[in-house]
């Protein structure tokens, strides 16, 4: 029988070296999207695919993430007194039953596929899933709940892709792939960050995985791929070597890589737009300061 999928690996051990000196105190998950950290939207996306159990591989100088989780007591009460019920609800966000999140630490930087590796014990022989904070997607229904959705039609291993302009291929693991069946199609293979001229197609993995416990005995190999790193892609495409079902799944939606400055802008005016309370205000504001930047060119 197919194990209901419960448990999800948030690999956050990064320095987020990217958006330094903002990270050499603050770590990059803890960074607001508007006025929600990065890591909020995704336990969210988590909680609406029904994941109940939550896994943070870590490192030290993360104890900010840990506390962003835990209850507020005075601030909680101070909120009370003063009858700011609004702000008491938005709380209750970041608020998680106790035990419902376990900490493991990578006292190593030794890659991706090493990172979730270190969430083995937590595992055991269940299906779970991969959540890389870095990677926030707006889409009317959240992409990991599409996910699995078309898992529970057809149980295999899944990653999300999307399609790249050809010269990025080396910035992503990308797929060989069979013929599509509506969202879905199956790898035939995976290669870690082709040069364009070598990649398989354009299609590239990002942050989200729906994986069988199987994966976790590629990555206990230690196998080091590309930038002498244990590489997830690695796992996943001896898995396909191997026979087990591995799918690429196209979702609906549109994917922010707030890894980079770039995106991180892109996503804040994307995600502030799309609220109700500030697209009025935001988009004046943008209005103008394009009209002001016209005149000035």
């Amino acid at each position: 029988m197919m194990k209901k999928l419960r448990k999800a690996v948030f690999p956050v051990a990064g320095m987020g070296t990217r958006f330094l000196p903002a990270t050499k105190v603050i770590p990059k998950e803890v960074l607001t999207l508007v006025d929600r950290p990065l890591i909020q939207y995704a336990i969210d996306e988590a909680r609406a695919a029904g994941i109940d159990e939550f896994i943070f591989v870590t490192a030290r100088g993360k104890s900010a993430l840990e506390d962003y989780f835990d209850r507020a007591p005075e601030l909680e009460s101070s909120l009370r007194d003063k009858g700011k019920n609004d702000l008491l609800e938005a709380l209750k966000a970041s608020e998680m039953p106790s035990g419902a999140i376990a900490y493991v630490r990578q006292q190593e930087a030794l890659g991706l596929g090493h990172a979730v590796w270190c969430a083995r014990r937590l595992i055991g022989d269940e299906p779970f899933v991969v959540m890389l904070p870095d990677d926030v997607i707006a889409a009317e229904k959240p992409c990991l709940q599409q996910m699995v959705e078309a898992y529970d039609e057809k149980p295999g291993n899944y990653v999300a892709v999307m399609g790249v302009p050809r010269e990025l291929t080396k910035q992503y693991g990308v797929f060989d792939l069979d013929p599509w069946d509506g969202d879905r199609a199956r790898a035939k293979g995976m290669v870690e960050k082709p040069e364009p001229e070598d990649a398989p197609s354009n299609y590239a993995a990002i942050g989200r995985y729906i994986l069988q416990p199987s994966v976790m005995d590629e990555l206990r190999k230690f196998k080091k791929g590309a930038g002498g790193e244990i590489q997830l892609t690695d796992a996943i495409a001896d898995r396909i070597t191997a026979g087990d079902p591995v799918y690429g799944y196209r979702f609906a939606g549109r994917r922010f890589d707030c890894g980079s400055k770039v995106g991180y802008l892109q996503a804040t005016v994307a995600f502030g737009l799309a609220r109700d309370d500030l697209r009025d205000d935001f988009a004046a504001y943008l209005a103008e300061y394009m009209g002001f930047m016209n005149a000035a060119e």
